[in-house]
């Protein structure tokens, strides 16, 4: 039910927020957009290179288990790349042992490549909130631990305004009652990119169990409530 109340808060912030919202390209015909629609998927389906993603914008979130997190930014259109990886906290090189155990104050994040033409910062504020219970205090679902709590990173006012607004949004809409968001709005400083073996983790370990029992479940209903957000290959 919160997710479709967000869903519908969704709807709602993207005809007010006429600044952020994509930019529609021109095409010759119905047909001919399918195919460059096709085309860019298909490429986006193929992993990018350092120099490839340098040209796009990223943005930076931590809701959990970052495998989730990951998996969850990675179905979105407009989205070239996501990375798992560390943020928030002020140790150097922090390793996953380090991080998963509470030895830091990072939190597990995402470091999310997306093309602003295709999908705005406040659309991606929006896939945040409408991926995980931000009212959940230093834990998410099963994962308990201020490395698994709630940050929305920005970097720069005008990001920081984006993200205070939709928390506001979501308060005044009593999308969760009264139950306090708890979402940290932090400056993004650094980040650092966790151990290769995390990456693409979901798509890499289909039998793990905690992948069947808790990444999928949350992915799924991510993807049941923002359905118009889905590249065509996460349907």
């Amino acid at each position: 039910m919160k997710l479709l109340q967000i869903s519908l808060l969704v709807c709602a912030t993207l005809l007010a927020t006429s600044c952020q919202s994509k930019v529609k390209k021109n095409t010759l015909s119905e047909n001919s957009e399918n195919v460059a629609v096709d085309k860019e998927e298909l490429q986006e389906e193929i992993k990018l290179s350092p120099q490839q993603l340098s040209k796009y914008e990223t943005a930076y979130f931590a809701s959990g288990c970052f495998w989730c997190v990951e998996a969850i930014f990675e179905s979105v259109k407009g989205v070239k790349e996501a990375v798992s990886g560390y943020a928030g906290g002020k140790q150097k090189n922090p390793t996953y042992e380090e991080v998963g155990y509470g030895k830091t104050d990072h939190a597990e994040a995402v470091e999310v490549y997306y093309d602003p033409n295709e999908i705005s910062f406040t659309e991606l504020v929006q896939v945040f909130f409408g991926s995980h219970d931000p009212t959940q205090l230093n834990r998410q679902g099963p994962d308990k631990g201020r490395q698994y709590r709630s940050i929305a990173f920005y970097k720069n006012d005008e990001q920081k305004q984006i993200i205070e607004s939709y928390i506001q949004a979501l308060t005044d809409n009593k999308v969760y009652d009264n139950d306090p968001i708890t979402t940290e709005i932090v400056p993004y400083t650094i980040f650092y990119k966790a151990e290769s073996y995390h990456q693409d983790y979901e798509k890499n370990n289909p039998n793990n169990s905690y992948i069947k029992n808790v990444s999928v479940p949350r992915l799924n209903r991510f993807k049941e409530n923002f359905g118009d957000y889905l590249k065509k290959s996460a349907h």
